[in-house]
C-alpha cells in the first residue's frame, strides 16, 4: 500500500470518536488504508449477501460477534444496522472501536445523522493526490498524469487506464446509480455523465444541460445530486464576499478525477492531451482536485471557492485558511504569458491582503512580484505553504450531527 496523507487523521479520530465513517467513491482506497492503519480489527465486508443477511437480520447478534470491533465496509448496504451501533457505543464508548466505510455519500451519511450523531467521526478519501502517487512512481508528463487520473488501481495494478475507467463507469452505473435513483433509461443517464464531463471546469447551466440531454430541469439536478453523493463531481460556489460588484451567481462543475473525465470525453491516447480543447479545463480539474484533497485528507471542510465578476474577469480559485485569503490562478500552458497575471491583479486592487498564486504545467517555480509560481509537479509545496502554521486539532472534522 502507498503511504496515504489521511492516514494520521483517521488515527486521530479513531482516538476520540468510538465510531469513524470513511467515505468516498469506489476504489478510492477506503478499505485498503482502514486495514492497514487498523490491522488488528475484524473486517466485514457488507457487500457479501451471507454477511449482509446476518447483520441485516439478527444486528444484535452480529454487533455481539463484534463486541470488540470492526471494520464494517460499504456499511450503508445495511442502514437498519446503525440504530443497533448506537445503543452499542453509548453503552461502551470507548474511542475507535468501529469504522465504517461507504462509497455512496447519501446513503451512508443519514443514517450517520439520524443514529450516531456526536459519536462519530468523518473522513473522506478520495484518490491519490499527486505527492502519494509520485512517491511511488512519478508521471512522466503532465498529459500522463491528467490522462491516467489518480485512482489507486490504475496505479498499484498496473491496469491500462482507458479499460480500468471503461469498467468501473459500467459498474457505477450498473450499481451505485440503481442503489441512489430510480434511473429508467440507464443509456439517458450515461449520456447525461458524459455531457457533465465536457463541463468540467466551466459554470453550471443546468437547464442548457438538461436541454443537451432531452430530460427535464428537474431531473438534471437529480442526477447531477447522484453525481455529488457518489463523490464523482463537485461545484464550486463563487466568493460570496461583494466587492461593490456584481458577481455571478453560478456555480462551477468539476469532476474530481481527471483520469475518469478523459474517458468519459473519449481521449484515448494521453499526446492527445497537447493540443486538445479540453486541455486547460481538465488541468484546472486536477488542480482543483488536489486542493480538495489536501483539505478532506487533514480532515478539514474545504473552503473554496472561485471569483468572477459580470464583465468575465475570473479568478480560477480562492482558498480560505485561518481567516486568510489566497487567489490561485491555474493555467495548463508551459510558457509563462504576461497577461496570466491580469485576473491576479484585479483581485488584488479588490482584496489587497490576499496572497496571490500562479499554478502552471510548465517545469520551472518562481518567485514574482505579482505571484508566486509553481509548476505542477511542486503543487504539493503551492499547497503546503498555504497550510503551514495550521493548528492540526483544529482541521478534524466535528461530530456528525
Amino acid at each position: 500500500m502507498l503511504p496515504r496523507n489521511a492516514a494520521p487523521t483517521l488515527l486521530k479520530l479513531a482516538g476520540w470518536y468510538p465510531v469513524v465513517v470513511v467515505t468516498g467513491p469506489r476504489q478510492s482506497g477506503k478499505t485498503t488504508l482502514t486495514r492497514a492503519v487498523f490491522p488488528d480489527k475484524a473486517y466485514v465486508s457488507l457487500e457479501d449477501p451471507d454477511l449482509r443477511e446476518f447483520a441485516a437480520g439478527d444486528p444484535r447478534a452480529f454487533l455481539r460477534q463484534h463486541a470488540e470491533g470492526a471494520i464494517l465496509d460499504e456499511a450503508q448496504r445495511v442502514p437498519e444496522l446503525l440504530s443497533y451501533l448506537q445503543g452499542t457505543v453509548d453503552a461502551d464508548p470507548r474511542p475507535g472501536r468501529y469504522i465504517l466505510t461507504g462509497s455512496q455519500q447519501l446513503g451512508l451519511l443519514s443514517g450517520v445523522s439520524q443514529s450516531l450523531a456526536g459519536r462519530a467521526g468523518m473522513l473522506t478519501l478520495l484518490p491519490f493526490t499527486l505527492d502519494e502517487l509520485s512517491a511511488h512512481k512519478p508521471p512522466d508528463t503532465i498529459e500522463t498524469l491528467l490522462w491516467s487520473g489518480l485512482y489507486p488501481p490504475v496505479h498499484d495494478r498496473g491496469i491500462p487506464p482507458d479499460v480500468w475507467y471503461r469498467d468501473y463507469a459500467l459498474t457505477y452505473v450498473e450499481r451505485d446509480v440503481r442503489q441512489l435513483v430510480n434511473v429508467r433509461d440507464l443509456g439517458q443517464f450515461q449520456r447525461f455523465v458524459r455531457m457533465c464531463a465536457a463541463r468540467t471546469g466551466q459554470l453550471l447551466n443546468l437547464s442548457a444541460l438538461a436541454a443537451d440531454c432531452g430530460i427535464t430541469h428537474n431531473t438534471a439536478r437529480a442526477w447531477l445530486s447522484v453525481l455529488q453523493a457518489s463523490h464523482l463531481v463537485t461545484l464550486l460556489t463563487p466568493y460570496h464576499r461583494n466587492y461593490g460588484k456584481r458577481l455571478t451567481k453560478t456555480p462551477k462543475l468539476y469532476f474530481l478525477d481527471s483520469g475518469l473525465a478523459c474517458h468519459l470525453l473519449g481521449i484515448a491516447r494521453p499526446d492527445t492531451l497537447i493540443t486538445h480543447s479540453m486541455r486547460g479545463a481538465l488541468f484546472e480539474t486536477w488542480v482543483v482536485g488536489e486542493y480538495l484533497k489536501a483539505a478532506h485528507n487533514a480532515g478539514e471542510t474545504p473552503a473554496l471557492w472561485f471569483w468572477r465578476d459580470s464583465a468575465g474577469h475570473e479568478v480560477d480559485l480562492l482558498a480560505e485558511r485561518d481567516g486568510g485569503l489566497r487567489a490561485i490562478e491555474i493555467k495548463a500552458g508551459m510558457t509563462i504569458a504576461a497577461d496570466w497575471f491580469d485576473g491576479l491583479e484585479r483581485f488584488r486592487r479588490l482584496a489587497p491582503e490576499a496572497g496571490r498564486h500562479l499554478i502552471y504545467a510548465g517545469d520551472t517555480s518562481q518567485a514574482r512580484t505579482l505571484a508566486s509560481v509553481t509548476d505542477w509537479r511542486h503543487i504539493a509545496d503551492a499547497i503546503g505553504r498555504e497550510t503551514a502554521g495550521t493548528n492540526p486539532a483544529n482541521k478534524l472534522t466535528r461530530p456528525a450531527g
